[in-house]
């Protein structure tokens, strides 16, 4: 089985700037630069037959390339608590329309549609359940709450494969084609 997802990559200006934020959590396990990236659909664990099919659907997709900018930060929470940090992405429309897209080529690969709601974001740290970092974060989410960017490409959809370890997961790019031609590189 492969576990995989597709998402785009931003310049290292971006991932830099991201890097930069990454303190005052105590537990959190901040993501690297290798790490930083705009999730578009999660697909987890296929055969390969099938991340083959996924690529070629991928592969077909034709799409501008968005301009996106870093908006302010937030939190994902799983039973009551944070269990993610986020940098916001804006503006969404043109990274829901490509989601649209990338879910149609999974969809025509043989996989369910995605049914979660889409919101563009960067993860900049998971969280472990730990006593005692609630006002840790609610510092952090104050502190960078006007986070911002020029705005920047995102030109080339990515196939991520991940791989689950002790200390996370790392993320392989095993595939990559130019937006604004649709075309493989």
């Amino acid at each position: 089985m492969i576990r995989l997802f597709v998402a785009l990559r931003p310049p290292p200006a971006i991932r830099q700037s991201l890097l930069d934020i990454m303190e005052g959590v105590p537990s959190a396990r901040w993501q690297d630069e290798e790490q930083l990236h705009v999730t578009l659909r999660f697909i987890g664990e296929v055969e390969r037959p099938v991340a083959e099919d996924v690529a070629v659907a991928l592969s077909q997709i034709v799409a501008p390339v968005p301009r996106v900018s870093l908006t302010g930060v937030g939190r994902f929470e799983k039973r009551g608590r944070t269990d993610t940090l986020w940098a916001g992405v804006t503006p969404p429309d043109a990274l829901a329309a490509l989601h649209r897209k990338v879910d149609q080529a999974c969809v025509r690969a043989g996989l369910p549609p995605e049914h979660r709601a889409y919101l563009p974001h960067i993860t900049v740290a998971r969280l472990a359940r730990a006593a005692g970092v609630a006002f840790a974060i609610e510092d952090w989410l104050a502190t960078h709450a006007a986070l911002s960017s020029a705005p920047f490409p995102l030109p080339h959809l990515v196939l991520y494969q991940s791989h689950l370890g002790r200390d996370g997961a790392t993320y392989e790019p095993v595939a990559r084609w130019a937006l604004d031609s649709g075309g493989g590189t």
